[in-house]
């Protein structure tokens, strides 16, 4: 907290919001960096999005200072960033201060500057007339150029305490807890079930979004400053919580939603109709050279591939196929097209709940909206060939909105691929919730208290293991939360 007091105490001295507002050239607008051709990218799985320049980033960092009560780091932003000051420093040039600031808030900037909607932009006050600030842009030039720079180096806490935490998960819950614990100087140990740490970031996002370098870069330097990695061990069944007992004195599950949501019709059970998180995972391991276990051997090559679901997840598969050869991809989603603009119910500062086109739209495929899949058609050998699906209109029915099938509108799609695209319903059966018999919630997610607390004492939970599917900049605020947590209870307790 004195840090970033100080920085904006320093920052304001020299350059006071209001007179760089007043001198501020007004024909600044709203500049994104853009991505790499269309043609080049679907060759490769590099990252698609370019960076702004120095100059730009500072041009944009400018539209910051014509707001006067900041909605973006109070109201929006999970993590609390102090963006407006750190947009100060980036205009100003001391992308120094300005990564130190943002570091204050932020355990890893460089992951949600790549995937993250960025709610604070959503909540941006010169968002209510034009553009909204390009937020999420700077955070990645800052964090960026300090790695470049050699700022970002390996911070060890100074004392270490006695106690040893174990987190289990090494998601962006997991690994934003085990960052704060280790910063607190406990003793960290992060255990995971997969063959390398990052959970979501490292085997569910693609390759495209977020390289897996980034990642492993960040893991190389936490555990220079002390956290341990026990990666391929699933703790409940290769390791047991006696295990965990007798060496730390608490325990964190964060081990997010696993379970996706089905489509129960006629026909689920034929061959080639997967989750879409086993598609995404199967290429991630090619990217990080992991061998693919029987069955995971997942392909779009020369294949039309229908995936149902219009979200974040279906359109990290829409790209992922393309990059793999697929002959057509069709993208299905049963409720309506959002609208282009802020409707009279969706007024700032709320989340624009608007139509966007995300990179891999703008590569390819072809879109349906309203549309419900009724069934799936095989042929002799038990392989999908074929949906069955309709259009649907939303009708109110007692107060709710439901989709009601229109009729003489079945239509047909071939496919020798189908990804289920759906969404997460909870965490599912996990081998150390179950054997403590850890309460759950009626949607299946570990039930915890107002201190991240489980039904057992020592044992706490966060993330979207706890609340439910949500956003990585949620679930990494969260883990820093439960981290506090559970510093506290150590404090009364040992």
């Amino acid at each position: 907290m004195r840090l970033w007091k100080e920085l904006y105490r320093k920052n304001t001295k020299n350059y006071g919001r209001l007179e760089m507002a007043a001198n501020m050239d007004q024909q600044t607008t709203r500049k994104e960096p853009g991505y790499r051709d269309i043609q080049e990218r679907l060759t490769d799985f590099r990252e698609v999005e370019k960076m702004l320049t120095l100059d730009e980033a500072k041009q944009q960092a400018e539209r910051c200072f014509s707001c006067g009560t900041p909605f973006c780091h109070g109201y929006a932003c999970p993590l609390a960033n102090i963006i407006p000051e750190t947009n100060e420093l980036v205009n100003a040039g001391r992308w120094q201060d300005a990564l130190e600031m943002l570091l204050v808030t932020h355990p890893f900037p460089e992951f949600t500057a790549r995937i993250c909607p960025a709610l604070c932009e959503g909540s941006c006050v010169l968002g209510i007339n034009e553009e909204p600030v390009t937020i999420r842009q700077l955070e990645k030039m800052i964090i960026e150029k300090g790695f470049a720079e050699g700022w970002v180096t390996p911070r060890p806490p100074l004392k270490r305490r006695s106690d040893s935490i174990a987190v289990i998960g090494s998601g962006p819950c997991g690994l934003a807890a085990a960052d704060r614990l280790n910063k607190e100087g406990f003793k960290v140990t992060v255990f995971e079930k997969d063959f390398y740490p990052g959970g979501l970031l490292m085997y569910g996002i693609p390759n495209f979004k977020l390289e897996k370098d980034v990642i492993e870069r960040r893991i190389k330097i936490m555990k220079e400053e002390g956290i341990t990695f026990e990666c391929s061990v699933t703790v409940g069944s290769d390791i047991s919580f006696n295990y965990l007992q007798k060496r730390f004195s608490a325990v964190i599950l964060t081990g997010g939603a696993q379970k996706s949501r089905d489509l129960d019709i006629p026909g689920r059970n034929l061959q080639g109709i997967y989750f879409a998180m086993e598609f995404l995972k199967a290429q991630n391991k090619r990217i990080v050279g992991e061998p693919l276990a029987l069955g995971e051997d997942i392909t779009a090559k020369d294949k039309n591939v229908v995936i149902i679901g219009g979200g974040d997840t279906g359109s990290d598969c829409l790209g992922t196929a393309l990059r793999q050869g697929a002959r057509q991809v069709y993208q299905v989603e049963i409720m309506p097209r959002a609208p282009e603009g802020r409707t009279g119910d969706n007024l700032w500062p709320l989340w624009p709940q608007i139509d966007r086109e995300s990179s891999s739209h703008k590569e390819g495929g072809i879109r349906y909206w309203c549309i419900t899949t009724k069934k799936f058609e095989g042929d002799k050998e038990g392989n999908v060939t074929r949906l069955h699906c309709a259009e649907v209109e939303w009708v109110k029915k007692e107060g709710c909105f439901i989709p009601a099938e229109k009729e003489n509108t079945d239509f047909t799609l071939d496919a020798e691929l189908v990804l289920l695209a759906l969404g997460f319903v909870g965490p599912g059966p996990d081998p150390l919730a179950d054997a403590l018999g850890l309460e759950r919630d009626e949607r299946g997610n570990i039930s915890v208290d107002d201190h991240h607390m489980t039904s057992m004492p020592g044992v706490f939970s966060a993330g979207d293991m706890a609340r439910g599917q949500s956003l990585v900049v949620r679930a990494m605020a969260d883990g820093i939360r439960v981290a506090e947590d559970v510093r506290s209870y150590l404090d009364t307790t040992l």
